[in-house]
């Protein structure tokens, strides 16, 4: 298979609701060969995200499917889980997962700008794109205490080590992003353009009436004039 036709990476929508059943078969053969569990997902849930506009789908301008990933909301918003990341086998090692992943991510940021973004994973790539991304190592109990998240590990073959250890720890890394240790004011972008605005207009106006002035002095024959042309080359140029 050519892995190396155009890609796009783009939000899933209703059009693609078909691909939902290669997704979680891959999802699951995927979690068996690496001999680790996932929190299983129906197709139809996974179908739900697309119409919601909380995933992200990679495909070839032909329409081969190429990979996936989705926003799951817990605790009321306050955190977000970038779930499911899968690439199809024969698209694997190419960069691809990183795309989907920065897309996800910014998808995130832009439907819940507030919320605390976390994943869990045994992945080492995973967990160096999440590095880059801006995630940070944590303990699970920085995590969100929704019941019905950890209640999605219940089909994971680690469940029975997550319980024991009173969901304290796991087989998984637990990884976070706080967009309060990322904080830039948003008022600072906005500000400093009006600034720029207001400093042009002012400026305008200034070279308008000093050359109205200069204008007046040429024209009545005043010696001042020239002074008053050099000042005015000197201010404006």
């Amino acid at each position: 298979m050519d892995n190396q036709q155009p890609i796009i990476i783009r939000v899933a929508d209703h059009l693609d609701t078909h691909y939902a059943k290669r997704i979680t078969d891959e999802m699951e053969s995927s979690a068996k060969a690496r001999g680790t569990g996932i929190a299983k997902r129906s197709p139809e849930y996974v179908a739900a995200k697309m119409l919601e506009g909380k995933a992200v789908i990679a495909l070839t301008h032909t329409g081969q499917w190429v990979g996936f990933c989705y926003i799951e909301a817990w605790g009321h918003d306050q955190f977000v889980a970038n779930s499911g990341l899968v690439v199809a086998p024969e698209f694997r090692k190419s960069g691809i997962a990183k795309q989907i992943k920065r897309r996800i991510f910014d998808l995130s940021r832009e439907k819940y700008p507030h919320a605390k973004i976390f994943g869990l994973t045994t992945g080492l790539a995973v967990m160096k794109i999440n590095s880059e991304l801006g995630y940070e190592p944590v303990t699970y109990s920085e995590l969100t205490d929704d019941e019905e998240f950890w209640a999605g590990c219940k089909s994971c073959t680690n469940y029975d080590i997550l319980m024991s250890k009173e969901r304290k720890i796991c087989m998984c890394t637990a990884m976070l992003y706080d967009p309060a240790d990322h904080y830039e004011p948003e008022e600072t972008a906005a500000d400093f353009k009006q600034h720029s605005k207001l400093y042009e207009r002012f400026m305008k106006i200034k070279q308008g009436n000093l050359l109205s002035l200069f204008r007046k002095k040429e024209n009545s024959g005043n010696s001042g004039g020239s002074t008053l042309k050099s000042l005015f080359s000197v201010f404006f140029h």
